[in-house]
């Protein structure tokens, strides 16, 4: 669908369309108010053709293992299992049988599509539910995010397990649904169990400011520690792959050029930290569902602040990072916090957003 795209271009493209959405957010924080109905009112249909687009685009990619590695790979999994294929299957049960179902009855690039309709259904629904007319303004943080497009077309089965969480974030007073859904997740893949013990521990304790001291204590004992967190993590009976996330350097190298104490990444983690901290310490902000995601955000954090030396680390700030629009724009628009709301939260977005631009755009050229 999307051919005429050169393969070299493709990702790129995607960010200079979402630089443009973003300038037109600015411009029009900088002509109308936030209570201006009539502007707001356009947000919604172009929310959805965002949406629609977004889903064919990243749906519909190239199957190329020079731009999308982890695409080529699955592809050719799939393939097999359509040709025939017996496939054993000891792990991440939800995706592989997933898997298994769909190539009895689809080719490989609607299998992309549809893995890609749940990948980012669930950030739409969460943002219409927590949101209502203002939905698609915490749908752009998500969209916008560092690493939202990288695990719609590489780290596919993080990205479909944090979109559960999401997903079962929708369902956060019927707790029930929310940890089945949780549990899907978890099979989707294993990796998904620190956001969830991250989540268990912060509704257990509520205080944020004991949530602020992990934190900030995972940073020196990182610092000092180093790789040793790495091993005793590894060692705690993680499924084999994300264990080899920590463990196998030289062969996740190549898929993560830098290692060492990442101070970039680390102050983009901070960035949610202090907002958080602004928001419910210096406003005051009481509210149980964004304590308590706050929480799980800075536990997950740390979690790969002490593992972030390991070669394959991002995989890990995933596990946090997929939170952070939703620690950046609940009060936002949940609260009354300033005089021009509307304008202030369109540079905080304008920021947030040129960070993943900077990242992916510029810094790869």
């Amino acid at each position: 669908m999307f051919d005429w795209i050169p393969i070299e271009y493709y990702t790129v493209t995607h960010y200079h369309v979402l630089l443009l959405v973003a300038l037109f957010i600015v411009f029009n924080s900088l002509i109308f108010d936030v209570s201006d109905k009539q502007s707001i009112r356009i947000f919604g249909p172009l929310g959805y053709f965002i949406v629609l687009v977004l889903i064919l685009y990243m749906g519909l990619r190239p199957i190329n293992v020079h731009y999308f590695g982890d695409t080529s790979t699955y592809a050719g999994i799939f393939k097999a299992m359509r040709n025939g294929q017996e496939a054993k299957i000891q792990k991440d049960y939800v995706f592989n049988y997933f898997m298994k179902w769909c190539s009895n009855f689809m080719d490989v690039h609607r299998f992309f599509l549809l893995l890609d309709i749940l990948y980012i259904i669930p950030s739409l629904l969460f943002s219409r539910k927590y949101f209502g007319q203002y939905w698609f303004f915490a749908m752009f943080m998500f969209i916008g995010s560092f690493s939202f497009w990288a695990y719609g077309t590489n780290g596919l089965r993080n990205g479909l397990a944090t979109s559960l969480f999401i997903l079962g974030l929708y369902f956060y007073n019927r707790k029930v649904i929310m940890y089945m859904i949780f549990t899907l997740g978890y099979f989707m893949h294993a990796s998904l169990i620190i956001p969830i013990a991250a989540f268990v521990v912060s509704g257990i304790y509520k205080n944020p400011k004991v949530y602020l001291y992990i934190w900030f204590a995972s940073i020196p004992l990182s610092l000092v520690g180093g790789s040793a967190w790495t091993t005793l993590f590894a060692g705690l009976g993680f499924e084999d792959r994300t264990s080899g996330y920590l463990t196998n350097a030289e062969g996740n190298l190549e898929q993560f050029s830098q290692t060492g104490f990442r101070w970039d990444f680390l102050l983009y983690s901070a960035s949610a930290v202090f907002i958080g901290w602004y928001f419910i310490f210096k406003k005051q902000i009481v509210d149980r569902f964004y304590i308590h995601i706050f929480g799980v955000y800075t536990i997950a954090n740390s979690f790969w602040i002490l593992v972030i030396t390991a070669a394959f680390s991002n995989r890990f700030a995933y596990l946090s990072w997929f939170l952070m629009p939703a620690v950046f724009i609940y009060p936002m628009f949940r609260y009354k916090i300033w005089k021009d709301q509307y304008k202030t939260f369109a540079i905080i977005l304008f920021s947030y957003f040129m960070f993943t631009y900077f990242m992916n755009v510029i810094k790869e050229r």
